[in-house]
């Protein structure tokens, strides 16, 4: 019986928006390329752009061989827990495609695996084409492809190993390959290891790209794995001894735990304190934004329609919060849940005044705050009171979007809480990270516990 491997991919650029999808389908054996599709589909979500990608590739694969074994691969997690039956599927655009992906072929015949954005570039590219193509007012050509001649060299089973990394020298992903062959101590340990993420080829890191790829989060997401599982197979054992051990049991396969929740940190727009420097908490006179607050959740609320990777909007019950996070999430398309553990901290007796007014009526009681972050301000909340909700706050957040992209619209404390806790930075670090209204930070949380940061204060949208 043939065995083919299907990869797929779609994307919009602005979700909903310009869409397309590709499809690849693959000899499991020798690793030949079988089949492509990619089709431009109009404006649709990233969604909907997957599953028609998914239902492509099926197509494609019946086509070959109606009896053959199917292994489909996506770097969607939604899509392939939909379509393994471990998530419900509630969205209505969803169930007429996952129903028409599940007649393609019989349930017995196809399996499903998600895998890391930078081992799809192929689909990836194909998705971009078709893209590209509808821009042009064309359909995808696949006298005009180019995807399989750009994608990284693909060994079949019997040519498996973890070989020379691909990518340029420094390349993050190929040098975690070769950490992972001198942790394992031999080339054969498996092949997810040759699939290096080459720099300028692929469009997986491109903003403009509209696809599954994510300026928040690159194809260095699956090398900061591998570096984790090589520190902790290092960590029980001598250096020497790491080096020469027998890899632990799926070491070869993937290092990878899956997609990670990643919390894109939006700090709200301007209000009429905050060009005043005033402390502005939740204990205050909850300001809205002003004209110039409203017109940064503009801007912002257009650069992250482009990068099209945020899939829920999550926002501080505060008004100014509430206020951006409207603006953000109807360019979307998506709603907005409040949490109350994102609102700012209270800085009691000093809500509206200076940091040199407060320097000047309560010396001592300011010294206080910035020795220690158990001391709160006069009636209000301490930084280690503030860090206990937020944390609280972030892991609500991780299970309800594991493997998502969340958009949290918040405030200074909370977002340096975040990023401060990723590093795992002292409490004074607080004082020394710069947070610019309507500024874009960002988190990456993956399943073993880790979290790496991947954008602070990033405020070119604004210029």
């Amino acid at each position: 019986m043939r065995e083919f491997i299907v990869e797929a991919d779609g994307g919009s650029r602005g979700n909903p928006g310009p869409a397309g999808y590709g499809a690849v389908v693959i000899d499991a054996e020798s690793g030949e390329t079988l089949a492509e599709a990619a089709e431009y589909i109009g404006v649709a979500t990233n969604n909907v752009a997957e599953y028609k990608g998914l239902v492509a590739g099926l197509k494609a694969a019946h086509a070959l061989d109606p009896a053959a074994q199917v292994h489909v691969r996506m770097d969607s997690k939604l899509v392939v827990e939909q379509m393994s039956g471990r998530w419900k599927i509630k969205h209505p655009d969803m169930k007429p495609l996952a129903a028409e992906a599940a007649r393609v072929l019989p349930a017995a015949q196809v399996t499903y695996e998600w895998i890391p954005r930078e081992k799809n570039k192929h689909a990836d590219r194909l998705a971009n084409e078709a893209m590209d193509a509808g821009k042009r007012g064309e359909q995808w050509s696949p006298s005009a492809s180019t995807a399989e001649l750009d994608r990284p060299a693909r060994a079949g089973r019997s040519a498996a190993g973890v070989g020379a990394p691909a990518g340029p020298p420094g390349d993050a992903a190929a040098g975690a390959a070769k950490a992972r062959a001198a942790m394992a101590g031999s080339a054969g340990t498996g092949a997810a290891g040759a699939r290096g993420a080459g720099s300028g080829t692929g469009s997986s890191a491109s903003p403009a790209s509209g696809t599954s790829g994510d300026l928040f989060g690159t194809a260095v997401a699956g090398a900061e794995a591998d570096v984790r599982a090589a520190r902790s197979v290092a960590a029980g054992a001598g250096a020497s001894e790491a080096v020469t051990a027998a890899p632990p049991v799926g070491w070869g396969a993937s290092a990878d735990l899956g997609a990670p929740a990643t919390f894109v940190l939006l700090r709200h727009g301007e209000t009429p304190l905050t060009p005043q420097k005033r402390f502005s908490g939740s204990g205050g006179s909850n300001p809205s934004l002003s004209d110039i607050g409203r017109e940064q959740a503009v801007r912002v609320a257009a650069a992250l329609a482009a990068r099209g990777t945020v899939q829920a909007v999550v926002s501080s019950p505060l008004l100014r919060c509430q206020e951006t996070a409207r603006t953000v999430a109807a360019r979307l398309g998506l709603d907005v849940h409040l949490e109350e553990g994102l609102r700012e901290a209270d800085f009691g007796d000093w809500e509206g005044l200076t940091f040199a007014e407060v320097r000047e009526r309560q010396p001592d009681e300011l010294n206080a705050w910035l020795a220690s972050a158990d001391v709160a301000p006069p009636g209000g909340e301490s930084f280690a009171e503030v860090t206990t909700r937020v944390e609280a706050a972030r892991e609500k957040l991780i299970a309800a979007y594991a493997g998502r992209t969340v958009l949290l619209v918040t405030h200074v404390t909370p977002i340096k809480t975040l990023v401060r806790l990723a590093l795992g930075a002292p409490p004074e670090s607080l004082f020394r990270m710069e947070l610019s209204a309507a500024s874009l930070s960002a988190v990456a949380y993956y399943g073993d516990g880790n979290a790496s940061v991947r954008l602070l204060n990033d405020t070119a949208h604004l210029r």
